[in-house]
């Protein structure tokens, strides 16, 4: 069995989700109960960011980011951060940092959403700075205060 497929790989993305009106869409965790965009790992080392982006988009919302009107767009920033303590037995021992890529997702109107009960227990849409403040992880909440100015740059 392959590393990838025992440990969790330290690569993961962030994709805020948003509405042309910059309204964000924020999924409560299941095992936290915190606020967050859409976030996971890379299911293998050679998977890219953008096919990442768009696979967790789908598992966790339902949402096609090929659908017509979808727009996703990487902000060709990553963060690296220490993986929380309680989450570190996900990763292989000698692991210790994650790098997330961060894109944004422009979706033409507020979308249906179906989430995966194992992993989130609600969704909202939020104007941008009041999901900001919703997050937990600091990394979400900065990524989310940037749509304005990406959103301008890509306008």
């Amino acid at each position: 069995m392959s590393v990838s497929a025992v440990y969790k790989i330290p690569e993961s993305v962030l994709v805020v989700i948003h509405t042309p009106e910059q309204e964000v869409l924020l999924i409560r965790r299941t095992d936290a109960g915190t606020w967050q965009s859409v976030t996971g790992s890379k299911d293998h080392p050679d998977e890219s960011w953008a096919d990442t982006a768009i696979r967790e988009v789908h598992e966790e919302t339902g949402i096609d980011a090929g659908h017509s009107g979808c727009f996703l767009h990487d902000w060709a920033l990553e963060n690296q951060y220490d993986i929380y303590p309680a989450w570190r037995w996900k990763y292989a021992p000698e692991v210790s940092r994650n790098t997330e890529r961060v894109f944004g997702l422009s979706v033409p109107y507020k979308m249906p959403i179906t989430l995966s009960p194992a992993e989130h227990t609600d969704w909202m849409w939020l104007p941008w700075h009041a999901a900001a403040d919703q997050c937990f992880s600091p990394s979400n909440a900065e990524a989310i205060l940037m749509l304005p100015r990406f959103l301008k740059a890509i306008g």
